[in-house]
């Protein structure tokens, strides 16, 4: 909680919320419905006077329209990140303006309300983002941390935290058993959400016929077998997040109403005529290229710009070689307790130079088999089994590289001669290579080449 809040509550006074807009009649209602909340509302009208007003009060949350007589609503975001970076700010765009959403999001905003505004959103978005400055760091106490020292992890450790503070759905990229589903979850329990509910949900395990209502519920006589209301995943996710695994496995039909839930923030029942208000932060993962998905048809490029708001990428093990010790050490504790057996030096090189196709849940696996067929207490190399030709057998052309490696290099030497061949020419380079020009874009942006 805020010195500020400690304070005013010590006094007796409201927490206090800052409303940007141009319309008098919006104000007023979130103004009510702010009183009624028992919160104080400070009402202005443009982007000077949001400035002017958040540097004369301390304020907890911040409302803003996107469309201000003097700026926009993105000016008020940064201006806020940059001044007064503990301060959450929701912005309120138009019907259908899921580009202005998307923006703000990306800017820093917490959250986005879409006009018309609904109180019962009103209400969760505010409730949601005044829980921020005390959200209860011990809400992860149960769940494993991320393992490593290493720069990479470092890296994502922060960005956790980051994301934490947000409502933008979150796009997790990594490769299998790099520890997506673990990551989403300690964005969730140091989120403001923590108290809800965390609904993971593997997209891939769930027949097609089935998808509508396991999502969106059902209702009671809408099909054969029907015989009660039931509630599907977002409903059972309400104040919390819903972690959409292998996301995209999901067949085009689930993805367009997949959109419209996200975009709206409501959902039909199968059997309902009306739809309902949901309210939960969607963090959505899968071990395939989502970008790649897009470009051959297979995944709706509106969904993956919905979706990818903010991209957390886990690391492969081989990107982190340095944690390999650490990572055994905390997996045999968790493995063996303190009957846990020594890993030799050897033992130990030999799974530094292992690629690890399953990274840290290969690990494990590993290590679970060893400890329990090693004799006495030491883990040797002929313990791990690590078969020749999985650690030492080479693909033809590529040596020492790691298939990644091995690929990425080809593919660059394949758009680079493209590029020589069309003097520089992006639109008839992708036309050389047979891929989209916004697909050669983003390659030339992974690969790095100017």
């Amino acid at each position: 909680m805020s010195a500020g809040r400690h304070e005013r509550r010590a006094r007796g006074e409201l927490s206090r919320v800052l409303v940007v807009d141009d319309e008098p009649d919006i104000r007023e209602l979130i103004d009510l419905t702010l009183s009624r909340m028992g919160l104080a509302a400070a009402c202005v009208g443009s982007v000077a006077e949001a400035r002017a007003t958040l540097a004369e009060g301390d304020f907890e949350l911040c409302l803003t329209d996107m469309r201000l007589p003097d700026g926009d609503g993105l000016a008020i975001v940064q201006h806020i990140g940059e001044k007064y970076p503990q301060l959450p700010v929701a912005v309120i765009t138009a019907y259908g303006s899921t580009e202005n959403a998307v923006a703000a999001l990306k800017a820093g905003a917490f959250d986005y309300l879409a006009k018309p505004v609904g109180l019962e959103q009103l209400r969760a978005v505010v409730k949601s983002a005044l829980r921020v400055p005390h959200a209860t760091p011990s809400a992860d106490r149960d769940l494993p941390d991320l393992t490593g020292t290493s720069p990479a992890m470092a890296q994502v450790r922060a960005m956790i935290e980051k994301l934490a503070r947000s409502q933008a759905p979150i796009y997790i990229s990594g490769e299998s058993g790099s520890g997506k589903e673990l990551a989403a979850r300690l964005i969730h329990a140091r989120s403001p959400r923590n108290a809800g509910p965390f609904v993971p949900v593997n997209c891939g395990a769930i027949p097609e016929t089935l998808m509508e209502s396991e999502f969106f519920g059902y209702r009671k006589g809408a099909f054969t077998g029907a015989e009660s209301d039931r509630e599907g995943f977002f409903q059972v996710a309400a104040g919390g997040t819903l972690f959409l695994d292998e996301v995209a496995d999901l067949p085009l039909a689930m993805q367009v109403k997949l959109l419209r839930a996200i975009q709206e923030k409501r959902v039909r029942k199968v059997g309902a005529t009306q739809e309902e208000p949901v309210d939960v932060r969607i963090i959505c993962a899968t071990h395939r290229n989502l970008r790649d998905c897009v470009d051959n048809g297979s995944f709706r490029q509106d969904l993956y710009y919905r979706l990818n708001v903010i991209e957390l990428r886990m690391p492969s093990l081989r990107e982190r070689v340095e944690d390999i010790p650490e990572l055994v050490e905390s997996l045999l504790d968790k493995l063996a307790g303190i009957e846990r057996p020594v890993v030799t030096p050897a033992a130990m090189a030999a799974l530094a130079s292992y690629p690890f196709p399953g990274n840290v849940r290969e690990l494990e696996n590993i290590l679970e088999r060893a400890t329990a067929l090693c004799s006495g207490n030491e883990i040797g190399c002929s313990d791990l089994h690590l078969a020749p030709d999985e650690r030492d057998e080479e693909l033809p052309g590529r040596g020492s590289e790691t298939l990644d490696g091995y690929l990425n290099r080809l593919e660059r030497q394949a758009i680079l001669e493209a590029l020589q061949q069309t003097e520089g020419n992006r639109t008839a380079a992708a036309r050389l290579l047979g891929v989209t020009f916004r697909s050669l874009r983003y390659r030339l942006e992974r690969l790095g080449i100017e």
